[in-house]
């Protein structure tokens, strides 16, 4: 029994410390640049995965642009990741709301170098280490990240 209950222990930890150790993504944006998770070391990453059909993707969207400009030159990025929508979509989309953060066409392979995503909207917040801290399906807000972040410091 004293074995059958080291193991337990032992799985449980090692999946404890797989949950926090950051998968490193390589994304291709619309512009051609590479968006590395190693890249942004110093500062806090949301990754956040969307489509342009998704009523709550674009609800959010203008949070998320939001704070991307107040905190993209100190101490956060805002990478989205278009799934399920289509180059002229999304590049349609970019143009009418003046999306100011990095975007990927991407898919749900693509998707796996993060994480899984079962819903849209899903994103995924990297502290400055470059450590996954957070998880969350559904819709996001600026002052909801802002208040989890300064909650870390």
């Amino acid at each position: 029994m004293r074995k059958l209950a080291r193991w337990v222990v032992l799985c449980a930890l090692l999946l404890c410390s797989a949950v926090a150790v950051a998968r490193p993504f390589v994304f291709t944006d619309m512009q051609g640049k590479q968006q590395r998770l190693q890249d942004y070391r110093g500062k806090w990453v949301l990754v956040n995965f969307w489509a342009t059909w998704c009523p709550p993707c674009l609800e959010e969207i203008p949070d998320l642009v939001s704070l991307h400009e107040a905190h993209k030159n100190t101490d956060l990025v805002v990478i989205g990741v278009a799934l399920d929508s289509t180059e002229k979509s999304v590049k349609e989309f970019v143009a009418k709301h003046h999306v100011s953060y990095p975007l990927v066409i991407g898919d749900y392979d693509m998707a796996e170098q993060v994480g899984e995503v079962e819903v849209l909207p899903t994103s995924y917040l990297y502290n400055p280490q470059g450590v996954l801290v957070s998880f969350q399906q559904g819709l996001l807000t600026r002052s909801s990240v802002e208040a989890y972040i300064k909650s870390k410091k």
